[in-house]
């Protein structure tokens, strides 16, 4: 038997795994601790190599994995790492490069231009992501944010990730709109290393 969401949506994580993080919020994300040997492990297995930095799970998906990380502006060596959030799910990251490769950016792109809306929205939503990364740590030189903000859209995938932990990237929840929900017959991987596999 599936069990439902912990969310309280009722919804049975077969059929809808993933969806923004509970309590989405800047707040929330700086009080994510780094996470432990075990779960990195798991998280470097749903990313497909080492995760960098000191990742934290950010969001989890219906069956309890990392779905999204959080990462420190700087790597364990110093090098600045301006990607703060990670998408980890592999079946969210397929679902992005399957817009990606369908050719939204250029739609998403005519948008910020004609939408005067989404581009404050985008706009705002970059200067949320740096402030957020340099409460986190070192600032990262130039101030980038990820996936193309203020101005472009670039990464669907960071975006969407952004979305996910913080519900603060209207791009971002654009994306969840065309791609959930996300049908998951079970949990990817496990932490001894099983799992379901598409």
């Amino acid at each position: 038997m599936v069990s439902t969401r912990s969310d309280g949506s009722g919804a049975s994580p077969a059929d809808d795994a993933l969806r923004p993080s509970p309590d989405a919020s800047d707040e929330a994300m700086l009080s994510r601790r780094p996470l432990d040997r075990t779960e990195r492990a798991l998280a470097d297995r749903l990313i497909g190599r080492p995760a960098r930095g000191r990742p934290a799970t950010a969001v989890r998906c219906a069956w309890g994995l990392p779905a999204v990380l959080r990462v420190d502006p700087a790597l364990d060596d110093g090098t600045p790492f301006p990607t703060t959030f990670w998408l980890a799910c592999p079946l969210a990251n397929r679902a992005c490069g399957r817009l990606e490769a369908a050719g939204v950016m250029t739609e998403l792109a005519d948008r910020l231009g004609h939408d005067e809306v989404l581009a404050t929205g985008h706009a705002d939503a970059h200067e949320r992501y740096v402030a957020l990364r340099d409460r986190l740590g070192p600032e990262v030189p130039g101030n980038p944010s990820a996936g193309g903000m203020p101005d472009r859209v670039k990464c669907l995938h960071s975006l969407y990730a952004h979305y996910l932990a913080t519900g603060a990237n209207p791009v971002g929840a654009w994306v969840g709109e065309q791609i959930e929900p996300l049908a998951c017959p079970g949990p990817c991987h496990r932490v001894d290393g099983g799992g379901w596999r598409e």
